[in-house]
């Protein structure tokens, strides 16, 4: 089966990551979400105009690219629709006890496919899914300690 990379070059990885590029409705309130939501930091962007119009976040392991829709270009169909992230971690439930505390509306959490699983919407619809392992039976709900 034929590869992106010829054999020579397989010493060195030559794909790094990849990174999900999220066209969004308004990018100050996206970066609200992600910033201050989820912990996200913004460590590239482009100001075009005095006006943010792209950046890159990354939090730990996982990045992702935002831009808004120019106002003479809106999109085709709704953003967001039928798209889930899924991040890997080591703790769904730390990620939906955060995110509770810092005023956003997960889902509660679940276990599928042997993972607890949070789900979290953010502002223009894209479902964020955290999954973390766990021996818990399968469809089992989480229950808040406190």
């Amino acid at each position: 089966m034929p590869t992106l990379q010829r054999k020579e070059e397989k010493l060195a990885p030559n794909i790094q990551q990849v990174v999900p590029f999220l066209a969004v409705s308004n990018i100050e309130a996206s970066l609200r979400f992600y910033i201050n939501g989820l912990g996200f930091e913004k460590t590239k962007e482009w100001i075009d105009g005095g006006k943010l119009r792209w950046c890159w976040l990354q939090l730990e392991g996982a990045a992702l690219m935002l831009q808004e829709h120019r106002p003479d270009k809106p999109p085709s169909s709704k953003p967001g629709e039928g798209v889930s992230l899924c991040f890997q971690c080591n703790d769904a439930l730390a990620i939906y006890r955060a995110a509770l505390a810092n005023g956003l509306h997960p889902q509660r959490p679940f276990v599928g496919n042997a993972m607890w699983v949070t789900i979290l919407p953010d502002p223009d619809g894209y479902k964020l899914d955290f999954e973390s392992p766990t021996d818990a039976p399968e469809e089992a709900l989480y229950s808040d300690p406190d």
